[in-house]
C-alpha cells in the first residue's frame, strides 16, 4: 500500500464560518499548501529515522513566522489570536503529527511569557521567538512526579542576586531544539506553604553552565519530535529571569497549560483525527467486496458514520473554544473539554479505523499506523482524561474559582488584529 498524504483542502467546512474571518480562511489555505509542499514529502524520512530529531519543520515555521502567531505586534509578532494558532496546528497535523507537535510545543511557553512576564522580559525574549531565532520549551514534568505539579522536586535556592536551580525534567517538547526553557522549580519546602505558592518559574537558557539535554530517545510515535530530558546541575540564573512573582510558578504552569496547552493538543488531535477519517474513507471506497465496495456494506458504513460524528463534534468544540478565547469570554471549561473530547474521540476513531482496515492497517508503510501511534502521544500532555473530568466536575459544582481565560481578557494581549494574517 502506498504512503500518501491527505489531499490539500483549500476551504474550511461551512460549519466553521461563525468562527473564521477571511484572514483565517487565507491562513487555512496557506497552512494546507505549506504542509503539502514542504512537510508531506519529509514524513517518510522522519518515520524512517525515529532516532533523529528533525529540525526541518522548525526552520520552516520560523521562516513563515508561525511561532509569532499570538505574539503582539509590538514584540514583532503577528497578533493573529487563538483561532489562528488553532488553524495552523490543526491543518499541519493532518499531514504530520510531528510537525504540529513542534509548532504547538513552542507556543505553550510563549503563552507563559505573554501572561506572566514583565514588559522588559517580553521585549527581551519575544522578538527572538517571533523571528524564529529562539525556540522555547516549558519544563514542568519530572521523572518521578510526572505531570503532577505539586510533586515537583527541582529546587531553586537564592544565591546572591540570583538563583541556583538543581533537578531534572522529562518529556520536554522541543528539548533538543529550544534555546531556552521555562522551568518550574520549587522555591519553598516549608510544610506551611501551599503548593500554589511554593513554586516559581524561571527562564533558563540552554547554554548556561550546568544545563544538559540528554540524548534523544525514539518513542512510539511522533518520530522526529524532540520530547527529551533536561538536567540542571546547580544552574545559576539572575533575578530578572524569574517569570511572574516568586511563588507564582504554579499559576504560570496552570494558566499556560489551560489556555495554550489544552487548545494546542485539541487542535493536534483534530488534525490527526481528520486524517484518520479521510484515510479510512478512501480505503473503504476503493476496496472491492461482494461485487461492490467495502463502503457499501452497512456494518462498515455504521463504523464510518460514528467516526464522522466524532470528528464533527471535536472540530466544533475546538473552534468554538478558540473563538471564545479570542472574544475575551471566560471559557476554561470549554478549553478543557475540547482537549478531553478531542483525544478521546480521535483515539476511538483510530481504533475503529484499524479494525476497518483489517491486516492492511498493520503495514508500516501505510499512514494509518503512523496516525494511530501519534494519537497515543496526546493523552497525557496538558492533563490526562481523568484530570480533565475532575476539572469539568469542579465547573459543574461551581468550584472552578480561577478562570484563566477571563484573566487573559482583562490583563493579557488584546484581541487579534483582524488584518494580522
Amino acid at each position: 500500500m502506498p504512503t500518501t498524504s491527505p489531499p490539500v483542502l483549500s476551504a474550511p467546512p461551512p460549519e466553521l464560518r461563525p468562527y473564521l474571518t477571511d484572514h483565517h480562511e487565507q491562513l487555512w489555505r496557506e497552512a494546507d499548501e505549506v504542509s503539502a509542499e514542504h512537510i508531506g514529502p519529509h514524513v517518510a524520512r522522519m518515520e524512517a529515522a525515529p532516532h533523529l530529531v528533525d529540525a526541518h519543520v522548525a526552520a520552516l515555521f520560523a521562516a513563515r513566522r508561525w511561532f509569532a502567531i499570538t505574539i503582539p505586534a509590538r514584540f514583532g509578532g503577528l497578533a493573529a489570536g487563538h483561532v489562528a494558532r488553532t488553524v495552523l496546528v490543526h491543518r499541519t497535523a493532518r499531514v504530520s503529527g510531528t510537525a504540529a507537535a513542534v509548532l504547538q510545543a513552542t507556543l505553550i511557553p510563549v503563552g507563559a511569557l505573554l501572561l506572566h512576564a514583565t514588559q522588559e522580559q517580553k521585549s527581551r525574549w519575544l522578538p527572538a521567538v517571533a523571528d524564529g531565532s529562539l525556540l522555547l520549551s516549558i519544563a514542568s514534568t519530572e521523572p518521578e512526579a510526572g505531570g503532577h505539579i505539586g510533586g515537583i522536586q527541582t529546587s531553586a535556592r537564592r544565591a546572591g542576586r540570583g538563583w541556583v536551580i538543581t533537578g531534572s525534567k522529562m518529556h520536554i517538547g522541543n528539548a533538543h531544539l529550544a534555546g531556552a526553557h521555562v522551568v518550574i522549580a520549587r522555591t519553598s519546602d516549608s510544610d506551611q506553604t501551599r503548593v500554589s505558592q511554593a513554586l516559581t518559574a524561571f527562564l533558563v537558557e540552554s547554554d548556561r553552565k550546568g544545563v544538559t539535554v540528554a540524548a534523544h530517545r525514539p518513542t512510539l510515535g511522533l518520530h522526529g519530535f524532540s520530547a527529551g530530558r533536561l538536567d540542571l546541575d546547580r544552574v545559576r540564573v539572575p533575578d530578572d529571569h524569574v517569570i511572574g512573582e516568586v511563588g507564582q510558578g504554579y499559576d504560570v504552569a496552570q494558566s499556560s497549560s489551560i489556555l495554550y496547552g489544552r487548545l494546542n493538543i485539541a487542535a493536534l488531535d483534530l488534525g490527526l483525527h481528520e486524517a484518520v477519517v479521510e484515510t479510512t474513507t478512501r480505503f473503504l471506497k476503493s476496496r472491492p467486496r461482494y461485487g461492490k465496495f467495502l463502503s457499501d456494506l452497512p456494518v462498515l458504513k455504521d463504523r464510518l458514520g460514528a467516526m464522522e460524528s466524532r470528528l464533527r463534534t471535536a472540530r466544533n468544540l475546538v473552534y468554538q473554544a478558540a473563538h471564545l478565547l479570542d472574544q475575551g469570554v471566560a471559557c476554561d471549561a470549554e478549553l478543557i473539554n475540547a482537549k478531553h473530547v478531542g483525544h478521546a474521540t480521535a483515539a476511538r476513531s483510530a481504533q475503529d479505523a484499524m479494525e476497518c482496515h483489517g491486516a492492511n492497517a498493520l503495514d508500516g508503510d501505510y499512514p494509518l499506523q503512523r496516525l494511530w501511534r501519534d494519537i497515543q502521544h496526546t493523552y497525557a500532555p496538558a492533563g490526562t482524561g481523568e484530570v480533565q473530568q475532575l476539572r469539568l466536575a469542579a465547573a459543574a459544582l461551581g468550584e472552578d474559582d480561577i478562570q484563566w481565560s477571563a484573566r487573559l481578557a482583562a490583563d493579557g494581549p488584546a484581541r487579534p488584529d483582524p488584518a494580522a494574517v
